[in-house]
């Protein structure tokens, strides 16, 4: 559980990190690329995603501040050059939004934009990392089908991992044949 705005952020900053370490490994080509099939989001491009990204984690700020769930208008992610720059400068606009607001915000309700329920500061907060990251995982989903470069996300991949394994079980007296992830 996040205690407070600027752990949640410090959390968050990881996690757009992550994202522009994934989008800066696409290569030239995915500039402009979009899925084979599908309708509406579906068929965005990965610009479109960039920019929904970015434009997302401010929707969701606008929410949380009690301001409606306002969406801005995305940035300029017309090339591959601006994508990382756009998803650093909605992080820090995020940031400076959120920066020193209240605790009790992480528990105040706020009224969901499609029904008549309402939920706390930080599922809002929980809700738009997790959209963030799900967007992220479908960019790498189109890089690895592209036989694209996909980052680990860890820097460890489950072959390392699975190789550590018998080390592991010995180093914590656990018996079994070690399974490779």
């Amino acid at each position: 559980m996040f205690t407070s705005i600027d752990v949640f952020l410090r959390y968050f900053e990881g996690v757009n990190r992550r994202a522009m370490r994934d989008v800066a490994a696409l290569p030239p080509e995915a500039d402009g690329w979009t899925p084979p099939a599908g309708e509406g989001e579906n068929a965005w491009s990965i610009n479109t995603l960039v920019g929904h990204m970015c434009g997302s984690r401010l929707y969701f700020a606008s929410a949380y501040l009690g301001n409606g769930w306002i969406s801005p208008p995305p940035p300029d992610i017309r090339s591959r050059d601006r994508w990382v720059p756009a998803l650093q400068a909605s992080f820090d606009q995020f940031r400076e939004l959120l920066a020193g607001t209240p605790a009790d915000y992480l528990e105040r309700r706020v009224a969901m934009i499609d029904s008549d329920g309402a939920l706390p500061g930080w599922r809002i907060l929980l809700m738009m990392m997790e959209h963030d990251i799900h967007h992220r995982s479908q960019v790498d989903t189109y890089a690895g089908l592209n036989g694209w470069d996909v980052p680990q996300i860890y820097n460890r991949s489950a072959e390392t991992i699975g190789s550590l394994q018998a080390e592991q079980r010995a180093k914590h007296n656990q018996p079994g044949e070690p399974n490779p992830l």
